[in-house]
């Protein structure tokens, strides 16, 4: 395909300019300005300042560099190109595409002088509740490492610095600061650790992020075992690791456990904790010098001594990084369902379409929390029917059901609240801020603001820490007509909003930017206070307050269902836009495994009365089918899509893009069925959760069990089919070292022009120790015209047929005959053949 040759020329020509730059730019001697540190200077360059900083120190010619989260876009500052969530981009398998969105991200990153970009994120999917599944590469250790490692050598090829994260075990966001993630060491060493050793080891990433979760009873932050033994030691990793925000707890326990970088402060890892430590000898200052050496060091490896104003001269190309979020959105869209070739749509056929749904206006692009990318642009589902539909065909939209929650667009834009001043009423809002996260002590500043619509730039004021503070803020709110207001409040971190005294709104925790609403009835002209609580506990600030009247089609949930059973009943095709948003699937909690707000109840209101109905999901995971799934003629999945995304979503059923996404998690009937259903939870409240299931997570564990998912790992239809040939083997007979290399050729046996995401398993039947049935080691996407044939070769090295050893704390190959298997999912396999390794 000409998009791929375009692709391998464009990372020819990026890795040759990135390194003909390194090359040439001029490196500093980093143990020299080490030596040249005072001890103030060492303990302080460890501790992150203004939220996304490393300090810099201008005597020594240190620069200041900055950070932003990831990994779908440059969350901060501002408006950015919002990618595809990262699960998404493991359900395209496509390793080219996963460089070209690394890279696109890191030229953005480089326009807004972002040095280090908090990304990519690839820990284990084991449940569909996991708050942050959306951010994450699926279930299978070898497709999150290959798509992370991808990614990072595309971003860290445009000069900016990749963060793998979070190192390790994070698979739920409840309870996230204490819940111990326990297994034994070889679960660890096959499902949880082979994404983050492939991103450093192929990936070269230049920083790893611990999590919040402990490891075996240890913070991971400060545990010796995964940081010093396993990263540092075993994996040879020379560059940084850092924590995530406000995830350290003991100061000397991180530096020693080999934390280099404690952010967004040094709170725990700071003078007055670590210099006594040195001083009374508790502390080697050789361990602090190590920290500062592996940070300057990848310094030294990017260029930011010479050039840490990386911004300059950097102009990007918003239409191709468009393009870029547009294909990816395009192949990571699952196909899940597809009855009688139902889809694509015949736009000769159609006369009119209604889409459902709370998630069909305004547009849904990701999920919620850190990662969460306010778009430069995004289409909405609605929007988006209506622009591929064309003139000839009528889209009408209904929201459904009543959410209660999702605020219009631009909500935050208008501030309709007044202070009082010298008897007079003026637009804006009084505040008081206070030391600490508890609204205690006295007040060290007051200020007035315009509106109540701020972030960490407009909140820094003479005497106010840039973390860890609080704000009361106060004004009055005077509706100039009777009606159902909502008042809306959006944070990061926790706030509290009163009327007249009573709170009405609570959301006091440590949070990415979190909207909450309420609702009530206010009278014209009577005056109401308005007192609103924050705190900022690390990271970015963010607290805003609007108001807006509710229209009068807002009426209720019975009006919200009526009226989309209308146009549901008019119209030929229903396309139903439901599933979660940033509001409802965000990190800091898990969801639920039904949809919010009666979903399922619309469908099978909507399926009732009209049976052309699509349906498209968007979730971080699986949800709860089992209402529907039977009645439905089509069904997509379509993750979290960016900014971009609807427009995929249309080209999809419209038949203009033919989708090749294949889910990159097992998909369960039902909860009950999913092998961590025992494991998952922490129902004795110990703060402990054993992963029982072992190494045998996702298709792993259902592969071995008479339990079957809906949706195997690996799935995903295509609008044409696909021809696989016999396998040409070079040599059946290989010794341990020596690589299998074969070959295979795809045919696109259909009508359509089409892509095949091939992937190609392992087993090894007879093993001294239990192992799976099978485990993917390779995989490809392959796009074909129709009719065309193409080669595909691949190559399994040692790790494809080794496995952990815990006698040993090493991995091992058991000399023997191992099965070849390729295939389209993980259950459907084409061709197969044996090899012995001796």
């Amino acid at each position: 395909m000409k998009r791929k040759f375009i692709h391998t020329v464009f990372i020819v020509v990026s890795i040759l300019l990135f390194s003909c730059s390194t090359s040439s730019t001029k490196k500093v001697n980093v143990e020299k300005l080490i030596k040249e540190m005072t001890l103030q200077e060492k303990v302080e360059f460890i501790g992150g300042y203004n939220s996304f900083y490393i300090r810099g120190i201008e005597r020594l010619g240190i620069p200041e560099i900055r950070m932003a989260d990831g990994p779908v876009g440059v969350r901060n500052p501002g408006p950015s190109t919002a990618f595809t969530a990262s699960i998404a981009l493991a359900a395209s398998f496509d390793k080219n595409l996963a460089n070209e969105v690394g890279a696109a991200i890191g030229r953005e990153a480089r326009s807004k002088n972002v040095h280090i970009m908090l990304g990519p994120a690839m820990n284990i999917h084991r449940a569909p509740f996991c708050g942050r599944n959306f951010e994450y590469l699926g279930e299978d250790p070898y497709l999150a490492g290959k798509i992370a490692t991808s990614y990072t050598l595309g971003m860290q090829n445009e000069g900016v610095m990749a963060t793998a994260k979070h190192y390790d075990a994070n698979y739920q966001d409840f309870n996230r600061h204490k819940v111990s993630s326990d297994m034994d060491e070889r679960t660890l060493h096959e499902i949880y650790l082979p994404a983050f050793k492939a991103t450093v080891l192929e990936g070269k990433a230049a920083a790893v992020m611990t999590s919040y979760n402990l490891v075996n009873g240890v913070h991971a932050s400060q545990d010796d075992y995964l940081i010093n033994q396993v990263l540092k030691k075993k994996w040879d990793f020379k560059g940084f690791v850092m924590s995530d925000w406000v995830s350290t707890y003991d100061g000397i326990a991180c530096a020693k456990g080999g934390l280099d970088i404690e952010m967004p402060s040094g709170s725990h890892m700071n003078p007055d904790t670590l210099i006594p430590a040195i001083k009374n000898g508790t502390l080697d200052i050789k361990i602090i010098d190590d920290k500062i050496r592996r940070i300057l060091t990848m310094y030294n490896r990017f260029g930011l001594f010479e050039n840490p104003d990386i911004a300059k001269d950097i102009v990007v190309d918003s239409a191709t990084n468009q393009a870029i979020a547009l294909q990816e959105a395009r192949e990571g869209m699952v196909l899940l369902k597809n009855e009688k070739n139902f889809l694509p749509l015949d736009k000769q056929n159609i006369k009119s379409v209604a889409v459902i749904g709370p998630n069909g206006d305004p547009a849904v692009t990701g999920g919620g929390g850190s990662s969460f990318v306010h778009p430069t642009g995004a289409v909405s589902v609605f929007d988006a029917i209506k622009k591929i539909a064309g003139d000839d065909i009528k889209v009408t939209f209904a929201k459904g059901v009543f959410t209660g929650e999702r605020l219009p667009e631009g909500f935050f834009d208008h501030f309709n609240f007044y202070i009082k001043e010298n008897g007079k009423k003026v637009k804006g809002v009084h505040a008081d801020f206070y030391k600490g996260t508890k609204l205690e002590g006295n007040i060290i500043a007051s200020e007035n603001f315009g509106k109540l619509n701020l972030e960490k730039e407009q909140m820094k004021i003479d005497g106010l820490p840039d973390e860890n503070f609080s704000a009361r803020f106060t004004c009055y709110f005077s509706p100039e007509e009777n009606g159902t207001y909502w008042l809306g409040l959006a944070g990061d971190d926790g706030y509290k909003l009163y009327v007249d005294g009573k709170m009405v709104i609570e959301q006091w925790k440590n949070q990415g930017e979190t909207i909450r609403k309420y609702q009530a009835d206010f009278k014209k002209g009577k005056e109401y206070k308005i007192e609103v609580e924050y705190f900022q506990a690390g990271g970015d600030a963010v607290i805003r307050l609007a108001s807006q009247k509710r229209q009068s089609q807002e009426a209720g949930p019975e009006t919200y269902l009526s009226q989309a059973i209308s146009d549901a009943k008019k119209a030929d095709v229903v396309i139903m836009s439901v599933g979660f948003s940033n509001e409802t699937e965000s990190e800091g909690s898990d969801r639920s495994f039904d949809m919010p707000f009666k979903q399922n109840e619309l469908i099978q209101a909507i399926e009732k009365v009209n049976p052309n109905t699509i349906i498209v999901i968007n979730a971080g995971g699986n949800v709860n089918m089992t209402p529907w799934i039977d009645q439905t003629k089509a069904l997509i999945h379509a993750w979290y899509p960016g900014q971009e995304g609807n427009i995929a979503l249309s080209e999809i059923i419209f038949g203009i893009t033919n989708p090749s996404g294949k889910l990159p998690v097992s998909f369960e009937t039902k909860w009950e069925d999913n092998p961590t259903y025992n494991s998952y939870w922490d129902d004795d409240n110990d703060l402990k959760v054993e992963f029982k299931e072992g190494i045998f997570p996702g298709y792993r564990g259902y592969d071995k069990s008479s339990v079957k998912p809906r949706f195997p790992f690996g799935y995903g239809l295509s609008y044409t089919t696909f021809g696989y040939g016999t396998p040409k083997v070079e040599n059946k007979t290989i010794k341990p070292d020596q690589p299998l290399k074969f070959s295979i050729d795809f045919t696109n046996t259909g009508n359509v022009d089409g892509a095949e995401a091939v992937q190609v398993y392992v087993s090894d039947p007879v093993s001294s120790l239990p192992r799976p049935v099978k485990e993917l080691k390779a995989f490809d996407k392959v796009f074909l015209k129709k009719g065309e044939t193409k080669t595909v070769p691949f190559e399994l090295n040692k790790d494809a047929f080794s496995y952990y050893d815990p006698s040993k704390h090493d991995w091992v190959i058991e000399p023997g005959e191992f099965k070849i298997l390729i295939g389209s999912s993980s259950v459907d396999i084409r061709q197969q053949f044996s090899v012995t390794v001796n």
